[in-house]
């Protein structure tokens, strides 16, 4: 069973009410400083910005999300015209993300 659309729908909430920002290098300085509550990448971010993004989240204990769309997907899903290779919530707002990723990331 995939968690694709309901996290679709949990990140659009995010996005809405609470703080999310958007691109790989703030999110990575986001994480360095553990400031991020959630990392999400596209499940086609290049394997060293991939890499990065993993190693400072596992130091700070952030959970990641990798989507299972691509980064045009990823982009469209946050209502941008462009490509977003990751993202950073900051914020959850009144989203329940935190909690679904938390799930996801137990199952693997």
């Amino acid at each position: 069973m995939s968690l694709k659309p309901q996290f679709e729908n949990q990140l659009k909430i995010a996005i809405r009410t609470g703080k999310v920002v958007l691109g790989s290098k703030k999110t990575i300085q986001l994480t360095k400083l553990g400031k991020a509550k959630v990392v999400v990448v596209a499940a086609n971010v290049p394997p060293k910005i991939k890499e990065d993004i993993m190693y400072y989240a596992k130091l700070s204990n952030v959970p990641v999300y990798v989507y299972e769309g691509s980064s045009v997907e990823l982009g469209a899903l946050c209502g941008k015209p462009f490509m977003v290779a990751a993202l950073a919530i900051i914020d959850v707002g009144e989203s329940n993300i935190l909690d679904l990723v938390k799930s996801t990331s137990e199952k693997q």
